[in-house]
């Protein structure tokens, strides 16, 4: 059974030291929203499969090649000889920020569309536990649209879990675009993941998280950023405080908190330990270079309960 299935865009992504226009040199390595939720749960022990598009490009090859070796299933992803793999650039830019460019459109990944999502959920075998969604997939065309639309709608028909996270990007779309995309959707959602400043992405009522739950939404989680979390549900609500760490790169903290959240739900775990284990992921990411590479693995989930500068022997 495959415990979860995402769909969107993964890209080459480079990683200089400094201001692109000052040249230098760059790490190279893959980024995607849901790609890296993927990665998170297959190394926590869970089968994820990846719904997606690249390029026949070298591009290309690095991201499959990557997500394979990361035991992320890709049966349900294909090539595209016609468009290139997209790219996103990454530059350190002054302290702790760093600014992002994408070079996607046209890209392999804006192909993905409905047929490939009716793969997925034709094949034979039960449906996914869970369907994750985010709002960067929504962004990046009609095609890719209609894909999460399709994604959705096979999802709740066959009885699985969907989570969407908002995931809000100001250069891919506006504010009120992104509404008119993703508010549609709202009803067949269970989970909704956002931000404190995405929940007016989703409603425009004084009271948004309440709105969303006497709505239909089973669970809202609101990140906080360094303060932690907060899970609200029509019994109650729960909120953990972020890990201490130090920060080395935030980029994919989010990313790396839903893996958490969502394997915990996997678990069978209780929401307490749903946001534990979702701060804990996003701590290893804020503490660790890179979108992905430094998620832990199930064993590794209680490293960060040693003291700073500790060894484990």
């Amino acid at each position: 059974m495959t415990d979860l299935l995402t769909l969107g865009e993964t890209m080459a992504a480079f990683r200089s030291t400094g201001p692109l226009r000052l040249g230098g040199t760059a790490g190279i390595s893959v980024a995607g929203s849901e790609s890296t939720v993927a990665i998170g749960l297959a190394r926590l022990g869970h089968h994820a499969a990846w719904v997606g598009v690249t390029g026949a490009d070298e591009p290309g090859e690095l991201v499959r090649r990557t997500l394979r070796a990361e035991g992320v299933d890709l049966a349900f992803s294909r090539v595209d000889p016609a468009a290139p793999t997209g790219l996103i650039l990454f530059e350190n830019r002054v302290a702790d920020i760093s600014r992002v460019t994408y070079h996607r459109a046209g890209s392999a990944g804006s192909r993905l569309g409905p047929a490939d999502v009716a793969r997925a959920f034709d094949a034979p075998g039960p449906p996914p536990r869970l369907l994750h969604v985010t709002g960067i997939t929504c962004a990046l065309g009609a095609g890719p649209y209609q894909a999460v639309v399709e994604a959705v709608r096979r999802a709740r028909a066959a009885g699985s879990t969907v989570c969407l996270d908002v995931n809000h990007r100001s250069r891919l779309w506006s504010v009120t675009e992104a509404a008119a995309a993703l508010r549609p959707l709202l009803p067949s959602i269970d989970l909704v993941v956002a931000s404190d400043d995405e929940l007016a992405v989703l409603t425009d009522a004084p009271d948004p998280v309440a709105a969303l739950l006497a709505g239909g939404v089973t669970e809202v989680v609101v990140k906080h950023g360094g303060d932690g979390a907060t899970s609200h549900r029509a019994t109650g609500t729960i909120r953990r405080p972020a890990r201490t760490v130090p920060v080395v790169d935030t980029v994919g903290a989010g990313d790396a908190f839903v893996a958490g959240l969502l394997s915990a739900w996997l678990d069978g775990a209780d929401v307490s330990a749903r946001l534990d284990r979702a701060v804990t992921t996003g701590a290893f990411a804020v503490a660790t270079r890179g979108d992905w590479e430094g998620l832990p693995d199930r064993a590794e989930l209680t490293l960060l309960d040693h003291g700073p500068g500790g060894t484990v022997r």
